[in-house]
């Protein structure tokens, strides 16, 4: 027993010296700490830079607040009768809500290179096939944000503020608070911006396999409700700007099963 003892104690102390020991090997635990600190650290600048070019862009616009507000506020002004203007109730609207768009607008005009930032920061951790696929997806759905809030601003706000300023009852004087006019805008423009990613989303769910071409194709009329429910939360209670969002939606998810059945077949042939 006292041989079986020391052989068991001889093996013990071998293996506890072949095992890597950070405390007896300081310079291992720097090494395994290295790459986490250089990770945080170029997180670290990356946020920066992304910051940096929303300032940029912010300091760029500011002189021209109000003459972002006044292009904004002219779908409704167009419409609204003659002599009538819009209201600020608060004493500081005049300058804090053109000041709180122009932010905003830095933020939109900025997105594409807060997006390269994401992107540079992990892109080597991706396979190549990955990074095939990863930038072509981050390009077109910035585009398609961008394409979703002008579709707001260029067809729903005519038709939305011309159908609301004209079914008042008579005698009603149409003066709209800036900064509530503001938050409507901006609620309607982030309604349609994230609609326009649908084909983005489906053409994921495809790709990835978590929905087959032919289940989407299945679950399509419980889409089109879902699409005018989504739209009966996002805009206002009226079945006019329901309508202005949901058929969209219905078309930009075809347009995604469209693409997603195309690159299915593409990969199944090899291509």
């Amino acid at each position: 027993m006292s041989d079986l003892s020391k052989q068991s104690d001889a093996l013990t102390e071998t293996t506890h010296d072949q095992l890597p020991s950070t405390e007896h090997n300081p310079d291992a635990q720097v090494e395994q700490e290295a790459p986490l600190v250089e990770h945080l650290r170029e997180l670290r600048d990356r946020i920066v830079k992304a910051l940096v070019s929303v300032v940029i862009a912010f300091v760029v616009l500011f002189p021209f607040s109000n003459t972002l507000y006044s292009v904004l506020a002219d779908p409704l002004m167009s419409h609204m009768p003659e002599g009538t203007n819009m209201i600020a109730i608060d004493v500081a609207s005049p300058f804090l809500i053109p000041l709180k768009l122009t932010l905003m607008v830095a933020v939109m005009v900025a997105i594409p290179w807060v997006l390269y930032q994401i992107w540079a920061f992990i892109a080597p951790g991706l396979y190549q096939s990955e990074k095939r696929l990863v930038m072509p997806l981050v390009a077109s759905s910035t585009a398609l944000f961008y394409l979703g809030v002008l579709f707001a601003y260029f067809v729903v706000f005519p038709l939305v503020f011309g159908f609301f300023t004209s079914v008042g009852p008579d005698g009603v004087e149409v003066s709209t608070d800036i900064g509530r006019y503001l938050d409507f805008v901006v609620l309607m423009f982030f309604a349609f911006g994230i609609t326009f990613e649908v084909p983005i989303a489906t053409y994921i769910l495809i790709i990835t396999g978590v929905a087959s071409v032919e289940k989407l194709k299945a679950a399509r009329p419980y889409l089109v409700v879902a699409a005018f429910v989504i739209g009966s939360i996002l805009t206002p209670p009226d079945l006019f700007s329901q309508t202005l969002l949901a058929l969209p939606m219905w078309l930009l998810f075809e347009i995604g099963l469209l693409a997603g059945q195309h690159r299915m077949k593409s990969k199944e042939a090899g291509v």
